[in-house]
């Protein structure tokens, strides 16, 4: 998994939802690649292409989920000549630094992202 986005982004990440438990790991754990995948459980190795498409498919519904909540948000804020006037009133009202945070731009923003979290 991507540590700055939480996007999946190595076959582990499928592998962890695959089974559960401890059923796999690597022969070398500094070079995971689908050749040094190990199976512990007794079970089957699942295929190379399963582990790509299962990866593919979770980096498909992170993806949407993310589309989804930056389409939410772009529909809620307030258009870019409001906003602009917005911070020019704050600016004007000497709403700067941490007074800038009670300012009608930074209200209406913080609401939009409080009521449509990222998820």
């Amino acid at each position: 998994m991507d540590f700055n986005t939480g996007r999946p982004n190595h076959i582990e990440d499928y592998l962890a939802r695959a089974r559960t438990g401890s059923w796999f790991g690597w022969s070398d754990t500094k070079n995971k690649i689908y050749a040094n995948l190990v199976v512990y459980d007794g079970g089957s190795k699942p295929s190379e292409s399963d582990c790509t498409a299962g990866l593919k498919a979770l980096q498909d519904a992170w993806d949407e989920k993310n589309k989804q909540y930056k389409l939410e948000r772009i529909g809620s804020y307030a258009g870019i000549g409001e906003q602009l006037d917005q911070l020019y009133h704050d600016m004007k009202d000497g709403k700067l630094g941490v007074a800038a945070t009670t300012g009608s731009w930074f209200v209406g923003i913080t609401s939009v992202k409080t009521a449509i979290a990222k998820t």
